[in-house]
Formats: structure tokens, sequence, C-alpha cells
């Protein structure tokens, strides 16, 4: 298949945030699906504004919230179903450094078969404790891929290489939620993709809407990590055989 790419945006009330994100997206002149997240009335008006002023963005909305996770995973469906060949995953905040879009996609049209993952440069606007609790999530990535291949297992900006994505997420339950990006980009270690790290600015904007739970999300992420901690046991072997032949 040739080299096809697209944009998804998860969006669930970022109606304020979403033209900025846009307008910077545009001079790049690729489809972008936004899948719409149960937001408010508020945002879905504004999505639908842009909508109807931008005819490479496909709108589809998602009767009841059901997390980041559930967005991307039907876009990338949708994607998929479309005939692209890869997804640049953005998130709707305005956090990420949009202007490093061309990159990721050189990088991905280089090594097609490879998951293109951001790896945040963070400016003094991140929160400490969010910083911080990131290592505890890098080292368990670590120790469920038994390698340092995943730089960061928790940004949003990345891109998808489709076929495969899709074959998983078809084939295994991913989570919904914030839990989404961590799980997608273990599993398909697993499944032998390579995990290409790029380097990439990420800021925190002061007005910026966060829809990380501290006390739910983390819930959630510690019992994904139980459970992909137990997965990785019975694919200890294959693993330790490819860190190993890389190595070579």
């Amino acid at each position: 298949m040739s080299f096809s790419p697209c944009l998804v945006i998860p969006c669930y009330n970022h109606g304020r945030s979403m033209a900025a994100v846009l307008a910077r997206l545009t001079p790049f002149g690729l489809p972008v699906w936004v899948v719409d997240d149960g937001s408010d009335a508020a945002t879905r008006r504004e999505l639908e504004r842009l909508a109807a002023a931008e005819p490479l963005l496909h709108l589809h909305r998602l009767p009841v919230n059901g997390g980041k996770g559930a967005a991307v995973m039907h876009g990338m469906r949708l994607a998929h179903r479309a005939g692209f060949s890869h997804a640049l995953q953005v998130d709707a905040d305005g956090q990420h450094a949009l202007d490093d879009v061309p990159r990721f996609l050189a990088l991905a049209q280089a090594r097609p078969a490879a998951v293109i993952a951001g790896q945040p440069v963070y400016d003094a606007s991140v929160p400490k404790a969010r910083l911080y609790g990131r290592y505890l999530t890098h080292f368990w990535v670590w120790v469920e891929t038994l390698s340092f291949a995943i730089g960061d297992s928790m940004c949003g900006f990345r891109c998808y290489p489709l076929a495969a994505t899709v074959s998983l997420i078809e084939r295994v339950a991913i989570p919904t939620r914030m839990d989404f990006d961590i799980e997608i980009i273990v599993r398909l270690y697993w499944e032998g993709l390579e995990v290409v790290n790029l380097p990439t600015r990420v800021t925190y904007p002061a007005d910026g809407l966060s829809h990380f739970d501290a006390l739910a999300d983390n819930v959630r992420i510690s019992r994904m990590h139980t459970r992909l901690f137990f997965a990785m046991l019975p694919r200890a072997p294959a693993l330790l055989r490819r860190r190993l032949k890389g190595a070579a």
C-alpha cells in the first residue's frame, strides 16, 4: 500500500482550542478525522462550524463520552476503512508542537511498519506532579517490554501504521480512557512493531483543559500495568530473544 497519511483528533469539550489547532494543521493539507467524544453543546456547535468551513475535516460524533481511547480507535477504524495507510494522532488541547508534523510523516514514510512515538521535551509549564508521575509508568513499560525501546508511552502525539493497529484493536480489548496510549503501544511492540522515538516539544497552555483524573486514572493505569505485567510473562522468552537480536 502506498503511503497515505491522515490526522486523527479526539475531542471532548475542547471547543475553545479546536479552531487554533486546526489552523496550525491546515498548511499540511492532510485529511483530518475529528471524533467528538460526546462533547457539550457549545463544542458541538463549534465543531459543526469548523467542519462546514473545512472540506478536509471529517467530523464524527460518539453519542456518549467513551474516553480518549474510544475516540482515537473510532477515528483509526474510519481512516483505515477510507483507505489511509497511517494516522497521526494529535491531541485537541494545543499541547503539541504541530510544526513537527512533517518530521513525524517523514519518519513514518521512511519506516512504514513502525510506530513513530513522540518523546516529550517539556518546558517550565509542565505540572511537576505529572512529570514525575510519568517515570513510574516508564519503569513499568520497560519491564512489560523487557526493553527501553519505548521512550514515552503516554504522549498522544504519534503516528500509527493503520493496518497493524486496526488489526490489533479488532482482536484485543484496548482500554478506552487515559490508559489507552500506554497499553496500545506496549501491545504493538509485543506484536513485533518497531517503535521510533521522536523528541518533540510539549507545552501545557495556561488555560488548557485536561481530563486527567488524578485518582480514577491513576487507579486505571495501576490496574493496567498489573494486567500487562502478567500478560508479559509468557511473552518473556520471545521479548528477550528480540532484544538480544537487536543488540547483536
